[in-house]
């Protein structure tokens, strides 16, 4: 079933059972969880989305989404159920986009050999 969440005050998803007051905060709410850009076609974006899956085992709904926008990574993304891990995934794509929007993506000469 799905349901509608927002960030509580520490940026972590709780659930919110009025759709008009999810609305109401949806619409003046910062989602943005974290942007880094690689270069300057290159960025990575992390965002709180808002609607997600609700599970009957307990397990919370993947609602962060990281995703690369332009370089050899682009359209490459994660999905992560809390904010921690959010920003944990995020640096390691951004961490893996600059890897590969550096000349020779990265490898050296001497690796080669």
């Amino acid at each position: 079933m799905e349901g509608y969440f927002v960030l509580d005050d520490r940026g972590e998803p709780m659930e919110e059972p009025d759709l008009q007051a999810w609305t109401r905060w949806f619409e003046r709410a910062d989602r943005s969880v974290r942007r880094t850009v690689v270069a300057a076609d290159v960025t990575v974006l992390t965002t709180f989305l808002g609607v997600g899956e609700t599970s009957v085992n307990g397990e919370a709904p993947a609602l962060f989404q990281t995703r690369v926008f332009g370089g050899v990574l682009d359209g490459e993304e994660t999905w992560s159920r809390t904010r921690a891990e959010a920003v944990g995934r995020h640096d390691y794509l951004a961490d893996w986009a600059r890897i590969g929007n550096s000349p020779d993506h990265g490898i050296t000469a001497e690796e080669l050999r």
